[in-house]
């Protein structure tokens, strides 16, 4: 197995021309993506919980109040693939279901003091990983990423994203409200 620098200098040495898929990106980002995911997967694993709700806690905890439709479509999914994971959520006081605040019949969503430890613990599980691969790269280089990570996100969604993204972190600026 090569060393990591041996690594580096090989994707240095040559990208593949306009018409050629850009294999070693592709698999990159898989195995990038299986381990940032996985440490996340074994924790909730102990707890019978998936991807699934790893990523409505995330959500919810960022976002307190968010609406059941705000999530949906931050998630780009179904209300029916929601339902099961978010009745888990909130039969297991992870998530908590409110009358709205302006419109009543709109529930917003807040995790419980158990559902802000687990999605913190997640949270920074996922954040060391991070810290660890920036500690190896040059300085500037987590500015580089969320560029490039912003690139890959639809021209269209970058503006949502990024008001997701770069919320207060009480929730008290949401994208659309």
């Amino acid at each position: 197995m090569e060393s990591a620098l041996q690594s580096k200098r090989l994707l240095k040495a040559g990208a593949p021309s306009a018409d050629q898929p850009m294999f070693d990106l592709i698999e990159l980002l898989f195995f990038a993506y299986r381990d940032f995911v996985g440490d996340a997967d074994r924790l909730l694993e102990s707890m019978a919980f998936g991807r699934a709700h790893h990523r409505v806690l995330h959500f919810v905890n960022r976002h307190p109040g968010l609406t059941i439709a705000e999530l949906l479509d931050i998630l780009k999914i179904t209300k029916q693939s929601l339902n099961r994971v978010l009745k888990e959520l909130l039969d297991l006081n992870y998530v908590e279901a409110r009358p709205g605040t302006s419109d009543r019949r709109k529930r917003q969503l807040f995790t419980s003091p158990k559902g802000r430890r687990l999605a913190n613990e997640l949270a920074n599980v996922q954040s060391r990983r991070f810290a660890r691969a920036l500690a190896e790269l040059p300085e500037g280089a987590r500015s580089s990423m969320i560029e490039f990570l912003l690139a890959m996100i639809d021209p269209s969604e970058r503006e949502q994203v990024a008001a997701l993204t770069w919320n207060d972190p009480n929730g008290k600026t949401r994208a659309g409200t």
